[in-house]
């Protein structure tokens, strides 16, 4: 099996990502992996932390058993840690967390704890370098997803329609709102690379309509290109009804009803990706295990929105859809942010 070796324009990139997340010499690095993890990212994490004066450290626990009945893909929510409290305090004393583990902390239910012990965390995502290498950190991107995060919490409606025939109403007020521009240095915070995402989590009974997942669109878990349409029908936050003919949508309504949990069919999370530097066609340049997505997240302009759990609306599961959809138009109270799938500029 072919096997790919360390680049030194690979730990360049990890060098920058790290620089700008204020890792100066001296400082101490946990380096958080599971026995199943990307090895090439955790050797390129160490030795960028090395170049740069800082002392690493390794926690490498087992990758845990699934222990539902379905493959779980692209969660962002760990349960590699297990709850371990040596674990756990081994993080919050390290300062700055590098995590190489296969689904992310972003959601893991230990990461409260370690960010409020002053630690902050850099989410690796499970992408071949390669991927890592193209989206390197960029101030301008920073600026703009400030931005555009602030524009969010400010809003009080947003519609999303498409000529697809999506043509769904969300209430935004009290939608908790984060902008992710792929990296950190204050304590106490996460971010994932690549960044350039902007996501809210609406309140309760906030999401009605309909959304339609046309050809091309991306159903993430499944990471694969919709070769036919569905159309989502919301109320009140769930999915009501799943239209739609094909293997696409027979996978869909499968999946969700594997949970046996209706939390499933709720709505986690609305937004829109933002980074330049990600490109819609690149699911299609690597293998399954090569790819967590999470570059396809970022591609500017599309309506990023994810079903399965929202903690701010009270609800948690373990089912969940991450939709890319394009050629949407995304509207915040008055102003067009997102038209046909081209992000609009409006935000600095």
């Amino acid at each position: 099996m072919l096997a790919d070796r360390i680049e030194g324009k690979w730990i360049d990139a990890f060098c920058e990502l790290f620089e700008k997340c204020a890792v100066k010499t001296g400082d101490t690095a946990a380096i958080l992996s599971e026995t199943q993890s990307r090895q090439l990212n955790v050797q390129l994490a160490e030795l960028a932390l090395l170049r740069l004066g800082a002392k690493p450290f390794h926690v490498v626990v087992p990758t845990p058993r699934n222990q539902y009945i379905v493959p779980i893909r692209s969660t962002g929510a760990s349960l590699a840690i297990g709850k371990l409290a040596p674990v756990v305090s081994a993080l919050q004393q390290a300062g700055f967390v590098v995590d190489c583990t296969l689904e992310g902390l972003m959601h893991a239910p230990e990461t409260p704890d370690i960010l409020k012990a002053g630690a902050r965390i850099m989410v690796i995502s499970n992408e071949h370098p390669e991927a890592l290498e193209r989206m390197r950190p960029d101030p301008a991107l920073e600026t703009q997803v400030r931005n555009a995060a602030r524009m969010l919490r400010g809003s009080k409606r947003m519609k999303v329609t498409s000529e697809a025939g999506t043509d769904l109403d969300v209430n935004m007020e009290g939608a908790q709102t984060v902008g992710i521009w792929g990296w950190t240095e204050k304590p106490g915070t996460l971010a994932h690379w690549p960044g350039g995402i902007v996501v809210s989590f609406p309140k309760a009974n906030s999401v009605n309509g309909r959304l339609v997942l046309d050809r091309g669109d991306i159903n993430l878990t499944f990471k694969r290109y919709m070769a036919d349409p569905i159309r989502l029908d919301f109320k009140d936050d769930y999915i009501t009804d799943i239209i739609g003919e094909g293997t696409d949508a027979e996978m869909f309504r499968k999946y969700l009803a594997a949970w046996g949990d209706r939390e499933a069919y709720a709505v986690s999370h609305v937004g829109w990706g933002m980074n330049p530097g990600a490109r819609y066609e690149a699911l299609a340049m690597y293998g399954q295990r090569d790819t967590n997505g999470t570059e396809i997240r970022a591609v500017p302009g599309n309506f990023l929105f994810s079903t399965g759990a929202n903690e701010f609306a009270g609800r948690y599961t373990a089912g969940h859809f991450d939709l890319p959809v394009m050629k949407t138009t995304i509207t915040l109270d008055n102003t067009v942010v997102v038209k046909n799938g081209v992000l609009q500029d409006v935000f600095g």
